[in-house]
């Protein structure tokens, strides 16, 4: 791909991980920046993050006080540069070994939007009700928007920094993860998909998506669907 890549890292209390994450991204020779979004995490998140020795430009943002995920992505990507933004967990659920596979499609023009698709096979899964739940709100995703994706909630989102900008986001939770596929749906883009790595983590481990989540992932989906569609500041 030509071009360059804004990898958005929202953190919470994630200081257990964060250096390897942080290793594993900067190792990429893909990558352009890296922009970490401290969610006001109550650890040591935001000095590793700020004491990292990165060979590319490292910006750490920290926000006042814990305002959820989307909130953290929304606010890296407003402040991105690159050709092409991704986001990347700092849980080592995902790999930036997959880099080069999510920007392969970007070198045809017309490919706009690039997601990441979990394989959910045995090993890597967290529990039959969790990929259960990822059919679910995947299949209601199609089913709502005439669509044919695999992996709504898939967190390796890729897309053209101006595409990313142009979405109407507002959700400050995990419910980021079903408003930015309808907004990329409901504006019209296709949603090329390739195959990744993922290991999900355990409840033990740190996993903070609940089946609550899912829940209210169903009814944003409705909600926006049945919505008129708005521009960036509508």
């Amino acid at each position: 791909m030509s071009g360059t890549l804004s990898i958005v890292i929202p953190v919470l209390d994630e200081a257990e991980t964060l250096p390897r994450i942080l290793d594993a991204v900067d190792a990429r020779e893909e990558v352009h920046e890296i922009i970490v979004v401290d969610d006001g995490s109550t650890d040591d998140s935001a000095r590793i993050a700020s004491s990292f020795p990165s060979r590319h430009p490292l910006r750490v943002i920290s926000l006042d006080r814990n305002r959820g995920k989307g909130a953290a992505i929304r606010t890296g990507i407003a402040q991105a540069t690159g050709d092409v933004v991704m986001v990347q967990d700092a849980d080592l659920e995902y790999t930036p070994d997959d880099y080069p596979a999510i920007l392969a499609p970007f070198a045809d023009p017309s490919v706009d939007v690039v997601y990441g698709v979990r394989t959910f096979y045995s090993h890597t899964a967290f529990s039959f009700w969790f990929v259960l739940g990822n059919r679910l709100v995947t299949f209601v995703t199609n089913l709502l928007y005439n669509s044919w994706i695999s992996d709504m909630e898939t967190c390796f989102k890729a897309m053209r920094r101006e595409v990313w900008q142009s979405l109407p986001l507002r959700a400050n939770g995990f419910d980021i993860e079903p408003e930015t596929t309808a907004r990329v749906l409901q504006a019209g883009h296709r949603i090329y998909e390739v195959p990744i790595s993922y290991r999900a983590r355990t409840r033990e481990e740190g996993k903070k998506l609940r089946w609550q989540d899912g829940v209210k992932a169903l009814f944003v989906l409705a909600r926006i669907r049945m919505s008129p569609i708005k521009g960036p500041h509508g």
